[in-house]
């Protein structure tokens, strides 16, 4: 098949490339003509494992095209995907869907058959309605249909999900598109993905209701961790426990920082503010918000008291700063506020992530980033743990750092607390 994918973002790029490793031809637009060039380089403006390989093998094979020619691409092809971002509105929590609405109006200019146009980009319940209403006002209704195709790519694992997801779900009405659809990700299903056809506004309220669903679990495993370190349980025997109930699963029931990332944030928010609309009390939803906003100012009064609220000339070294292993994306994550805070009390910073410097912190004094772990630890007072990117998780902490007293603050719970005793460290973690 012919497909248009609008937005070279992290879902437009992700799916672009993998519907192209499937066999299709793939026509990736983007109006940011730098990062087209750069993809026509053979550079990935994303950090996402195994991305690069997959782009460069399509890209050579003809299947995978770059460029910011709208026009030649939705002609040419037969589904057309909007995979535009929606970040959260300039001081609300509502999503702002002006990108989805401008690539709606700019395609419309050009069906000149018809096409499936399949929404991809995360978007509140009736958001596809308003879609196709923008386009009914350039093109009659018999050449196009609109459809929800929500995404569901983990950062840091997304070729995988993409390749072996859980479920495919789409929504529309039309049989005809569905069968259509069905046959696109055919490879997909007979590898065991669920095919799912509901309404539009069914698939649009699955997205959203599935990222809300997972935060809840989040923050209800990092409440019970508070209470673990009250009463001498250990966190993760409970998660364990929990999670070996098939009704609960243990995915998503780890201890530790506040969730952040690009979707979750902005996702529930957006949702609390859809119910609010529909006149719809999401209590839960809202809860699962604060509790995680509380969750940032919990962890940094506890380093407070590991470090007898005397921060003024310590030196903290962190390790990792983006919200999860295996990607460079700093949205929302806890270290945001974790870093500036131990600066503003005096504290001198060493950091290292893997996925390498960041802008974030560039213009705050006494921030440094550091090129590995030594580097980072070698004169610390205090060793904070707070991505598990998998080498944090075999420190030799006696030969990266000087300081015989250092204490370490393991955020993610990645070493044994009777372990790290017996070998002499001050060492603290999440419910345990």
């Amino acid at each position: 098949m012919k497909i248009c994918m609008i937005g070279v973002g992290y879902v437009g790029l992700v799916s672009g490339a993998c519907f192209a490793d499937l066999g299709n031809t793939v026509y990736c637009i983007d109006n940011n003509q730098d990062k087209i060039d750069m993809l026509n380089m053979g550079k990935i403006p994303i950090y996402e494992p195994g991305l690069s390989e997959i782009v460069k093998k399509n890209y050579l094979s003809n299947r995978l095209k770059f460029s910011t020619n709208l026009k030649d691409a939705v002609i040419k092809s037969d589904i057309i995907f909007i995979c535009v971002g929606t970040p959260s509105s300039k001081g609300k929590k509502s999503a702002n869907l002006k990108y989805v609405f401008n690539a709606a109006n700019e395609l419309s200019k050009y069906i000149n058959k018809f096409k499936i146009i399949v929404n991809k980009s995360t978007v509140p319940v009736s958001t596809g309605d308003i879609v196709e209403k923008i386009i009914l006002k350039k093109k009659k209704k018999k050449l196009f249909e609109v459809v929800s195709n929500p995404e569901f790519l983990r950062e840091g694992e997304a070729i995988r999900d993409f390749r072996f997801p859980d479920r495919i779900v789409i929504g529309c009405n039309n049989k005809k598109v569905i069968r259509k659809l069905e046959s696109l990700y055919d490879p997909l299903i007979k590898k065991g993905a669920f095919f799912l056809s509901t309404s539009r506004r069914g698939a649009e309220l699955i997205k959203y209701a599935s990222n809300a669903f997972l935060a809840t679990k989040i923050s209800f495993i990092n409440e019970i961790a508070n209470l673990c370190e009250k009463t001498g349980v250990n966190v993760e025997d409970v998660s364990i426990g929990m999670g070996l109930d098939k009704r609960i699963g243990s995915r998503f029931l780890r201890a530790g920082p506040a969730y952040g990332g690009s979707c979750f944030p902005k996702d529930i928010a957006a949702l609390a503010v859809t119910g609010d609309q529909y006149k719809t009390n999401l209590s839960i939803i809202k809860s699962v918000m604060k509790s995680n906003s509380n969750r940032k100012i919990l962890l940094i009064e506890r380093i407070k008291r590991i470090l007898s609220n005397k921060i003024k000339n310590k030196e903290i070294a962190v390790l990792g700063v983006t919200f999860k292993p295996n990607t460079d994306d700093m949205r929302q994550s806890s270290s945001l506020k974790l870093l500036p805070f131990l600066q503003k009390k005096g504290a001198k910073i060493n950091y290292y992530d893997p996925s390498g410097e960041k802008k974030e912190f560039s213009r705050l004094k006494n921030i440094s980033f550091c090129r590995n772990i030594k580097e980072a630890c070698k004169k610390a007072d205090l060793i904070i743990i707070h991505t598990e990117w998998d080498e944090f998780k075999t420190i030799d902490f006696k030969k990266v750092s000087k300081n015989k007293k250092v204490k370490i603050y393991d955020m993610r719970n990645l070493y044994s607390s009777s372990k790290m005793q017996k070998l002499g460290f001050l060492y603290y973690s999440i419910g345990r």
